[in-house]
């Protein structure tokens, strides 16, 4: 059974904050709220996290899992990024995005792409999403909240704690969250490619 968190949205409660980061540190699989939609969240090298994502989502081992950063120096601890490919992801954080780049040999290999050696990664401009980062020192990993064959994510706490309380440990809500994932850029050949098209504006990518 999942246990429910609320947490406020523009004051997140430090004790609860703590409870929730400690939880993800003894290996809890938890959903969370983002900028743009809500996510699954485990720890960096939790196995079994990253297993129970995979079923819960349906997921192969292409799929380019996130990791959730809370500033730009914890990100460049996990991916390679040259000067130009770093002005255009810095100009474009905190945000709805989410960058693909090589992974450093801090990203353990079963988060990397099997045959590029890359992962997602980014920095949510969300309060309740960056105190919980800050609290837990190391990135999130993450996938979107999208369950198979539906087209949007849920939006609302209550509804994920009622719909997945068997397969969660915990719910992180604050409030009505949006639908739209992020925008997903691939910058691993150098050049940006917009792979998905979500909630951050894709226009300085084109």
């Amino acid at each position: 059974m999942a246990k429910y968190y609320d947490v406020h949205p523009d004051n997140p409660q430090p004790r609860t904050i703590s409870q929730v980061a400690e939880s993800i540190r003894s290996g809890a699989l938890i959903a969370y709220p983002t900028d743009s939609c809500y996510a699954l969240g485990c720890r960096l090298g939790s196995r079994d996290g990253i297993d129970r994502i995979r079923t819960i989502r349906h997921l192969d081992d292409r799929h380019h899992f996130t990791l959730v950063c809370q500033d730009f120096a914890q990100l460049g601890q996990f991916v390679r990024i040259d000067n130009d490919v770093f002005r255009a992801i810095k100009a474009s954080t905190p945000g709805s995005y989410t960058f693909i780049l090589p992974a450093t040999r801090e990203v353990p290999r079963m988060l990397q792409h099997p045959k590029k050696k890359t992962v997602g990664v980014r920095i949510p401009d969300h309060v309740v999403t960056q105190a919980l980062l800050a609290e837990l020192g190391e990135p999130l990993l993450s996938s979107t909240l999208l369950l198979p064959d539906e087209e949007e994510p849920m939006t609302q706490g209550w509804e994920i704690k009622d719909r997945l309380d068997h397969v969660l440990d915990g719910v992180v809500d604050s409030g009505e969250c949006g639908t739209e994932p992020t925008t997903v850029i691939d910058f691993s050949g150098g050049e940006a490619e917009i792979v998905r098209r979500g909630a951050g504006d894709v226009s300085r990518f084109e």
